[in-house]
């Protein structure tokens, strides 16, 4: 990935990276994913039910790109997941806690407590227990990244239908924060980046019922924020060029909310 600054040509080359990316089938995480490969990285494509697109995914990106399903609402699942990865790359470079369910829970929904929990299990104890495997095994190594995919709810809440989601999403801000603080003189960084609106399918429900034109009003910028949108700063980040920026929550929601 080529980035141009005034009269300076910063070319990203994510060689010899490798890279789990959590939820990559589609969305975010297929953004992100491609942009990576687009740099030369590497790329552990995890899914959960999509085989068939992230099988094609990761031979569109090459560079020896393969996939690894998991349901990462078990705790069992989250370290297999880890281990087959670096069984099948030797070592890995950057985690990237993309995955996430935003399910919708009323407070008088018979599924709420259940609805809490498998949230609370798939956005914030899968990027706990992935963030642990990746932390002991850096540390036998260089050091590496890890990459948190949270949102502006995190900060500024979100509706009475979607408090697990948001209360999820708060837990990792603290867990990157806690990472980079206790992580750093080994040479790990952690990096937060807090989408608001993504235009996905995960979201295409609401944004259908509500309407776009409706979601764009509270925006500062006239369109939809897209996954090719955030997936450039994930590069920069996994790249190591902004390593002192660990800790950081990057705010990428078109100017929705600026914590």
């Amino acid at each position: 990935m080529i980035f141009f600054l005034q009269r300076t040509t910063m070319k990203i080359d994510l060689t010899k990276k490798t890279i789990l990316v959590t939820g990559a089938s589609r969305g975010i995480g297929r953004g992100i994913a491609e942009a990576l490969g687009r740099s030369g990285a590497t790329v552990a494509v995890h899914y959960r039910k999509n085989k068939g697109q992230a099988e094609k995914l990761a031979r569109e990106i090459g560079n020896g790109s393969n996939v690894f399903q998991a349901d990462l609402e078990k705790p069992e699942a989250c370290e297999r997941l880890f281990n087959d990865v670096i069984r099948a790359f030797g070592h890995l470079d950057v985690l990237v806690n993309n995955a996430g369910i935003f399910l919708n829970s009323p407070l008088d929904s018979d599924n709420w407590l259940a609805d809490w929990n498998k949230t609370m299990d798939v956005n914030l104890r899968a990027a706990g227990l992935l963030s642990r495997l990746a932390i002991l095994h850096f540390q036998q190594r260089v050091g590496g990244r890890i990459i948190n995919i949270s949102s502006r709810a995190a900060f500024r809440g979100d509706n009475p239908e979607h408090l697990a989601y948001a209360a999820s999403k708060a837990g990792m801000v603290a867990l990157t924060k806690s990472i980079a603080r206790g992580y750093g003189k080994n040479n790990i960084t952690a990096f937060l980046i807090a989408p608001g609106w993504v235009k996905t399918d995960m979201n295409r429900e609401t944004i259908e019922r509500y309407g776009e034109e409706v979601i764009t009003k509270d925006l500062a910028l006239n369109k939809l924020t897209e996954p090719k949108d955030l997936a450039p700063m994930v590069v920069l980040l996994a790249s190591g060029l902004a390593d002192h920026a660990t800790g950081t929550t990057i705010d990428m929601n078109a100017g929705s909310y600026v914590h």
